[in-house]
């Protein structure tokens, strides 16, 4: 199972991209995140759809410090990635 979600709220500068990281590797899922120019954090995860859905879970309190307004999600076909990684930021 693959989803690509898009959190908003106060979520950078609070360490949301390596607490998500983190999140992602424990329940060993797969994909990335980033920040987006807007503020908002994008993710993109896949693997065993009870941990995918656990993660979204926890996308919606995020680390410490975050202030979570929404999370928005779609799913997709899976991409096949190998381990979850932090990307670059999206340029303006």
């Amino acid at each position: 199972m693959r989803v690509i979600a898009r959190i908003t709220g106060q979520v950078q500068g609070v360490k949301y991209r390596a607490t998500a990281q983190r999140e992602a590797r424990r329940r060993g899922l797969t994909g990335w995140v980033r920040n987006e120019p807007d503020g908002a954090v994008l993710v993109e995860v896949e693997g065993d759809p009870a941990a995918v859905d656990a993660f979204l879970r926890w996308c919606a309190g995020g680390p410490p410090g975050a202030r979570v307004a929404a999370v928005e999600t779609t799913v997709a076909d899976p991409a096949g990635y190998e381990e979850f990684m932090i990307l670059r930021s999206e340029r303006r």
